[in-house]
């Protein structure tokens, strides 16, 4: 899972980074679980533009990933490592023992052959999955559920992952890749391992061009706009802005946004880093 640095014979390979796909094993995905993938432009059900500098891209289909692992008390073999268009992770095939196929978010280290399982009283290895109360401190989680049941939402993203830091009485300390510590029930489930492709940070697009094929249109500068469009907008010649700000006016450096009175505040722990 390395990058390459590609010999600049176009103006566009001059800047670039890309990844080897060494890791991949198969260049086609399984049909069955393809789902269509429709895109909105940024536009709602009547055609107004409600999200700008969206449009454009790659046709694409969906994978259907299995983010619940709850096929319990049956192994599975790894078959292919796949690319994901639309994740940062790369994706593995599994297969089940009565035949059935999904996908997994592919953890780091996880090879073709290998046998994988979720439940509980399972061994706590490379891409199981079972509940934390289960887990051993001091252990590299993925894919971790806030709601049992629900599927995993944390630490999804290409190279991340949590640690379970300690347990007290039905919740467990998690701390988080933004550097949150939170509380998570012990019934919730987390995968063992970090996520696969931990060196997409260093990738480089190298083109404007690639923005455009992942549905990424130029983004306007506040600065640039006129008083009429953006609070920064006008002045003479090449005006600062004054204090940086969205359109609507609210502050970009320091404000807080979250809502005092959201429900699951009481269960962070330690607050992010800033």
């Amino acid at each position: 899972m390395a990058v390459k640095k590609l010999k600049p014979v176009t103006p566009g390979q001059r800047q670039k980074v890309t990844s080897t796909f060494a890791e991949i094993t198969r260049s086609y995905p399984e049909k069955s679980l393809l789902r269509p993938l429709k895109k909105s432009g940024g536009r709602n059900n009547s055609g107004k533009m409600t999200m700008r500098y969206m449009g454009g891209g790659h046709k694409k289909r969906y994978r259907h990933i299995d983010f619940l692992r709850n096929k319990d008390e049956i192994t599975a073999i790894v078959r292919t490592i796949e690319y994901d268009p639309n994740r940062t992770a790369r994706i593995a095939l599994v297969v089940y023992e009565d035949g059935e196929k999904r996908y997994i978010i592919a953890p780091n280290g996880l090879k073709v052959g290998q046998t994988i399982q979720s439940g509980k009283g399972i061994a706590p290895e490379i891409g199981n999955a079972l509940p934390l109360s289960d887990i051993p401190m001091g252990t590299v989680v993925h894919n971790i559920e806030l709601t049992p049941g629900k599927g995993g939402s944390l630490a999804r993203s290409a190279g991340s992952y949590a640690q379970l830091t300690s347990r007290d009485k039905k919740y467990a300390i998690m701390k988080l890749p933004s550097g949150e510590s939170r509380m998570v029930l012990t019934t919730c489930r987390a995968t063992i391992g970090t996520v696969s492709n931990p060196d997409h940070g260093l990738e480089s697009s190298g083109k404007a061009g690639r923005s455009r094929w992942l549905g990424r249109r130029p983004r306007v500068r506040g600065v640039a706009m006129n008083p009429v469009d953006h609070p920064m907008g006008g002045g003479e010649g090449k005006a600062s802005g004054g204090l940086p700000r969205s359109r609507k006016g609210i502050p970009a450096k320091g404000y807080k946004t979250r809502n005092k009175k959201k429900l699951s505040n009481k269960f962070i722990v330690e607050r992010k880093k800033k």
